[in-house]
Order: structure tokens, then sequence, then C-alpha cells
């Protein structure tokens, strides 16, 4: 039986403003591999869309990340965390839209 986690997870879907230019793909992958490296994150996931298809999902974002944090006040810390502003200020140009879902653990 799986454990059920605590704590803050914080998941953001990227839409690429160019999703067929690789430079722009790659790039984008990289800053959020580094990202996902900021030790205020208790785990960590990069994905991309994946290959299934059923009328619930939406599959037209390019890249998601979900962290779990120890608690909402690490998370707030890695909101204003410098490799966080790194990130921001090195891959916001690539992105189109950007959607947060934030949740809390029961």
């Amino acid at each position: 039986m799986p454990v059920q986690k605590t704590g803050f997870t914080h998941t953001v879907f990227f839409w690429l403003k160019n999703p067929e230019n690789t430079s722009d793909r790659e790039a984008l992958q990289a800053g959020l591999l580094k990202l996902a490296q900021i030790d205020l994150i208790q785990e960590a996931f990069v994905g991309k869309v994946a290959d299934t298809n059923r009328e619930v999902i939406d599959s037209t974002y390019d890249f998601s990340i979900t962290f779990l944090f120890a608690n909402s006040e690490n998370q707030e810390a890695y909101q204003t965390n410098a490799d966080h502003y790194t990130f921001i200020d090195n891959c916001s140009h690539l992105w189109k839209k950007v959607q947060v879902y934030d949740a809390i653990s029961l």
C-alpha cells in the first residue's frame, strides 16, 4: 500500500512560445532540471506530456514540474530563492503560458 505523503505540493505547467524549436525546448528542459536542484525541495518531478489519450486529460502543455516541500514555509522560501529568480530571468522568454496548482496535504 502506498504511503501518504505530507507537505506542500507545487505543480506548474509550461506552454512554449515555439514548441517546435528544439533549442527552446532544450533550454527550458535544462532550466527546469536545474531548478529542481534547489535544496528546499524534498522531491522533484520534471516531465513532458505523456502519450495518453482520455477525455479528461489536458495534453496541450509542453513541460511540467511537481515539487514537494516539507511545508508551506519552505515553498514560500523557494519562491524568493535566488536560483528561482535566475530560472525566471533565463527562461521566461521561452514560454507563452504558465499555470500553477498548489496543494497542501490533508
